[in-house]
């Protein structure tokens, strides 16, 4: 299907030449029924031009002869068919059979054509209407050609260059989990065993033991979270389990039974808060409706971020956990109060923490706010979509996938460029469009100065054409009255111009009778005549080698 550009740009021509046609018949001798004939004869053929070339080039050339209206066809069907016919050798036969057709043609339908002169001149208007906008059009093709190939090879190196990077990129993190694994995992595994025999220490007081009992909690946490960032780093496009990363395992292999990282696991975050000696209050309503598992994630972090952020910069101040189960949505909270004693820079101000959870929010179709409270608390809240019905995993964006996938030209050295039409670096396409506007325009120059070289050297053999065919066919006034009835034949015909030109050839149409046995010589008035349709002729009679008669009229042209 052709697009509403290309359409309206067909349908404009083909009404244009249809115009010029029925103009040029409706000025020439054609009727009216003839002259909407043609018209719509070119505004058909117009658009065929892309689909049939070859043939609508010949039958243009074969109307050109007989209806001059179908002229400028000729002219869009030449550039066309040099654009759309494949092969050198069948472009180059077609044209040449073109060429023949209408010089042969015109010949045949001008008698006066026959003359050696007129063949020259009407050659050269033929190359200059034939074959120049055939050459013109197959050379803009070829460059198009060579510019799409050219376009796609610089694709090519763009496509093994993001892939040389990626492969790099997939090295260098996994050897930045391997370092993880081996120096961080090591000490929170450390940091866990210790904790824990510590906790069934017999010293300890009931408070102590509590303390502890949060710090390898905490230890815990750490070590998944750390998991997490491990497994992601190693192979991003491995199946991740439920909450988008590796099923959870202890760097050293043991389980520590981690509570679920969802929304069901909020409820272990409330319990470690309030063992801290936080007052945390948790609240519900609404029918618990289903997440999709990164939704589901993203719940979970919107809890911890809020409830660290209050930890550390309003300690002691109370805190309120909500979750609102909304017809569309899940909208988590976390709100606290005023610190009882604020410190400097004691308020969340949307640090990497909550850079995190916005994209977090953003990867699953949500949104995150975060500001103050009227009593100069602070409220961390989380819209998060619902997973589709029928689709229990189903997400708005894959949680794998980084942010900057829907929207390839915002990171190319990130995750390399999206290659197609309209996905090379904003830098690259406009220097193509600006070499590629550039070269057009040098082509379109180049091609036009050679049109119009061709067209000034036709001009030029034309007007000389035209002037000694003049010389031949033309007289003054003066001339004539200077010959007298009675002189030779010879004298006579010394005196005056051959008469030999194409000019002369129809002039016999309309004029008096010739004098019986008598051998005419014709020729024009360089003066005008009475009228546009008026054509002043002068002509000589001899017989038996004298001039008999000679009379001048006019004719109808």
């Amino acid at each position: 299907m052709w697009p509403p550009r290309r359409i309206a740009g067909e349908a404009s021509l083909s009404l244009s030449l249809a115009l010029v046609a029925a103009g040029a018949g409706l000025l020439g001798d054609d009727g009216a029924v003839e002259a909407v004939g043609v018209a719509l004869g070119v505004g058909l053929l117009t658009p065929l031009r892309r689909v049939l070339p070859t043939a609508v080039l010949l039958v243009a050339v074969v109307g050109s002869v007989m209806l001059p209206g179908a002229g400028p066809l000729v002219l869009v069907a030449a550039w066309s068919a040099g654009r759309r016919i494949a092969g050198l050798g069948r472009a180059a036969g077609v044209f040449a059979l073109a060429y023949v057709l209408s010089l042969g043609l015109s010949a045949v339908w001008e008698q006066s054509l026959l003359s050696p002169t007129l063949l020259v001149f009407s050659g050269l208007w033929l190359l200059v209407s034939l074959i120049v906008p055939g050459l013109a059009g197959r050379y803009w093709s070829q460059r198009r050609t060579l510019a799409d190939t050219l376009y796609e090879y610089n694709a090519q190196l763009i496509r093994e260059r993001a892939m040389i990077a990626g492969h790099a990129r997939v090295r260098e993190r996994q050897r930045i989990a391997q370092d993880m694994h081996d120096s961080l995992g090591h000490q929170l595994a450390l940091i866990a065993v210790h904790t824990g025999a510590l906790e069934v220490d017999q010293e300890l007081t009931g408070r102590q033991r509590e303390a502890v009992g949060v710090l390898r909690a905490a230890s815990v946490a750490a070590m998944h979270e750390l998991r997490d960032v491990v497994g992601l780093l190693r192979d991003s496009t491995e199946d991740p389990g439920p909450d988008g990363v590796e099923p959870a395992q202890d760097p050293d292999g043991e389980d520590p039974g981690m509570p679920s990282r969802g929304a069901a696991g909020i409820d272990s975050l409330v319990e470690t808060s309030r063992r801290a000696g936080t007052a945390v209050e948790l609240r519900r309503s609404g029918e618990v409706r289903p997440l999709a598992p990164t939704a589901d994630h993203a719940a979970y972090r919107v809890v911890q971020e809020g409830l660290t952020n209050a930890h550390k910069h309003a300690p002691g101040a109370s805190i309120t956990v909500g979750l609102r189960y909304e017809e569309d949505s899940l909208v988590v909270e976390v709100t606290n109060r005023p610190a009882a004693e604020p410190e400097p820079g004691s308020v969340a101000h949307g640090g990497q923490g909550l850079t995190g959870l916005e994209e977090r929010a953003r990867l699953v179709g949500g949104m995150v706010h975060a500001g103050r409270t009227a009593d100069g608390g602070f409220r961390l809240a989380g819209v998060l979509p619902y997973a589709l019905p029928g689709t229990a995993n189903a997400t708005f964006v894959a949680a794998p996938e980084d942010f900057r996938t829907q929207n390839p030209e915002s990171s190319f050295g990130e995750i390399g460029p999206v290659i197609d039409g309209n996905g090379l670096p904003k830098e690259l396409a406009k220097v193509m469009s600006r070499n590629k506007m550039g070269s057009g325009i040098a082509i379109g120059c180049g091609v036009a100065a050679l049109i119009a070289l061709v067209l000034l050297a036709a001009l030029i053999v034309g007007g000389v054409f035209l002037f000694r065919e003049a010389d031949e066919a033309m007289i003054e006034p003066k001339q004539y009255d200077a010959v007298k009835v009675g002189q030779s034949e010879a004298e006579v015909r010394e005196q005056l111009p051959t008469g030999d030109s194409f000019l002369t050839s129809d002039v016999e149409k309309g004029a008096p009778p010739v004098p019986e046995g008598a051998r005419c010589l014709t020729l024009l008035s360089t003066e005008f005549g009475s009228s546009w349709e008026a054509e002043p002729v002068f002509r000589f009679c001899f017989r038996n080698g004298e001039l008999v008669e000679k009379k001048s009229f006019e004719v109808k042209t």
